[in-house]
């Protein structure tokens, strides 16, 4: 009987896109902020989304207020 546990190795395309815009970044052929350099990676684990809707309560928070 096969072994249907797999383990996906590698780097990924989040990993890849990360290096690449950390190459072109080193070698200035894009003049990025280094937020944008690594956004590959801030936006692939949730953060983005932790951050709107901070966002969101805060603002229904303040509207509730008024």
């Amino acid at each position: 009987m096969a072994d249907s546990n797999t383990a996906s190795g590698g780097i990924g395309f989040v990993g890849l896109l990360t290096i690449l815009f950390i190459g072109l970044k080193l070698t200035h052929y894009i003049d990025w902020s280094w937020w944008w350099v690594l956004s590959p990676i801030w936006i692939s684990t949730g953060t983005v989304f932790a951050i709107l809707l901070v966002i969101l309560i805060i603002y229904i928070i303040v509207h509730l207020r008024e």
